[in-house]
């Protein structure tokens, strides 16, 4: 048992109501087990005239929305807790007894589920509510919901062992997260369901929607299983063969596989046809230069198993034959002036304030100011510039934990600029989004100069904003960004 106490559960309430609609996510169709991170376990959906309920699955990046019945929440272990000794709490059984609680109040060890409406729009449904409900429970114990006040008094929202249905009143553009105690170990499904009215009077139902819940560990899944890429190297010549093998620990009979790769400016994982097992082969080539790859294990039910971490590919400039080459001199006359990019040595840190959830409790986000770049152009034909910035790597943070450069974006602006210049701010750079994609891990124009408009010196500065999934590790990170003028 977790040394736990039960202050976790009178920490406040996170329910966050807010006009922030929910991003877009892709669809997938894999089965999967989640036991650690933000998930929107119950998420309503209205589309072509129908209600549906969803999973959003943050727990990935980029996050995914998928049917309930390919996904199965796992109640760890770790979330056993015993029952206070407090009246107020009789609900959860006998003080001392032994309870396995999901909080309302996120632990980076746990699941942390909730319900959510944010995709749902104002003026469509009357009241801007709809109503969920828990129509039936079938486990070997009971299954309470419950928020609590802001004297940490509970707020019973659904409880099996006092009869079903019970219902809430949603509002539509909710975000929103409670306790969720089971008091017995086991599988469990849990049957909810959406309604609502539309505005013109049109009564919409889902029906009953199977969630599955496992308490405690996996039945029949043996010890847990984690999946490694080994035989990366360091760095290839073009033309090698890479050979990347899946290494399960501890290893099991399980031998179907896919693998999945991702290049610079993509957005989303792209399955490898045709590989289907443990090893998989290819020829190593520039345009597949810092190109990452990862391997999936998969049940014979076709659900995941356990995804490896990404590798990276970094393949060298072809090898010049000393017997064919040849010795290029340049020079530069400096009478003919020349174009520099600069920051001062002094004042070249950026540090961003500490990021905080955002009004939908979906993100976390915060802003800042990139330090000012000058720009100096002596050149005597004034064939304009163009000013670019990019963050080539992940940001590092505690313990190698890391996310994508792709969730910090800018909106550039001119400081300054000499008389005569004509120089323009880059266009707005807005942190990735799925579907749309974004964010500084690509370069980015931050000020430009057209022909004729660019002698003299420019100041640039850009207002710099992160917005992270909220499964993101706690601890500082850096990266670095590579300024670069043509």
């Amino acid at each position: 048992m977790r040394a736990r106490g039960f202050a976790a559960l009178v920490a406040g309430a996170v329910v966050v109501a807010g006009t922030v609609l929910a991003p877009t996510a892709a669809s997938a169709a894999e089965k999967v087990v989640l036991s650690k991170g933000h998930t929107d376990a119950v998420d309503v959906h209205y589309s072509d005239g129908e209600l549906s309920l969803k999973v959003h699955d943050d727990t990935v990046s980029p996050a995914v929305t998928r049917d309930p019945a390919d996904v199965t929440f796992q109640v760890l272990p770790e979330a056993a807790m015993a029952v206070p000794d407090d009246s107020r709490f009789a609900f959860l059984g006998p003080a001392g007894s032994q309870i396995w609680l999901l909080p309302m109040t996120q632990d980076p060890d746990l699941l942390w589920p909730g319900w959510n409406t944010t995709t749902l729009k104002t003026g469509v449904f009357e009241g801007n509510k709809v109503r969920l409900s828990l129509v039936g429970v079938q486990g070997p114990g009971s299954v309470t919901l419950f928020t609590q006040d802001s004297f940490g008094g509970p707020i019973i929202k659904f409880r099996s062992d006092d009869g079903l249905p019970d219902a809430i009143d949603v509002p539509v553009h909710t975000h929103a997260h409670s306790n969720w105690a089971f008091s017995a170990l086991g599988d469990y499904t849990l049957k909810f369901q959406a309604d609502a009215t539309l505005a013109d009077g049109t009564t919409l139902s889902t029906g009953p929607v199977d969630y599955s819940f496992v308490v405690g560990e996996l039945s029949g899944g043996g010890p847990e299983v984690s999946l490694s890429v080994s035989g990366m190297a360091d760095e290839y010549q073009p033309n090698d063969t890479v050979t990347l093998n899946a290494v399960q620990t501890p290893q099991t009979e399980l031998d179907h596989y896919h693998w999945f790769s991702r290049c610079p400016g993509a957005a989303d994982w792209t399955i490898v046809p045709g590989e289907g097992g443990a090893s998989y082969s290819f020829t190593a080539t520039r345009e597949l230069n810092a190109c990452e790859y990862v391997a999936k294990l998969y049940d014979d039910d076709h659900a995941v198993v356990a995804t490896s971490e990404p590798v990276t590919l970094w393949v060298a400039f072809p090898p010049q034959d000393p017997g064919t080459s040849q010795t290029i001199t340049a020079s530069i006359d400096e009478t003919q002036g020349a174009l520099v990019i600069s920051v001062n040595p002094d004042d070249r840190a950026v540090v961003l304030p500490p990021a905080q959830l955002n009004a939908a409790g979906d993100r976390w986000e915060s802003t800042g100011e990139l330090r000012p770049v000058t720009v100096t152009d002596t050149r005597a034909g004034q064939p304009g510039w163009s000013a670019s910035g990019q963050i080539p790597a992940d940001f590092v943070g505690p313990d190698g934990a890391t996310f994508s450069a792709g969730y910090l974006g800018w909106t550039p602006r001119v400081l300054a600029q000499a008389d005569g210049q004509g120089v323009v701010p880059g266009a707005e750079v807005s942190p990735y989004v799925v579907g749309v994609g974004g964010g500084l891990g690509n370069s980015a124009v931050l000020g430009s100069a057209p022909d004729g408009a660019g002698r003299g010196s420019a100041q640039l500065g850009a207002g710099l904003r992160l917005s992270l999934p909220t499964e993101t590790a706690a601890g500082t990170y850096t990266a670095t960004l590579t300024l670069t003028a043509i």
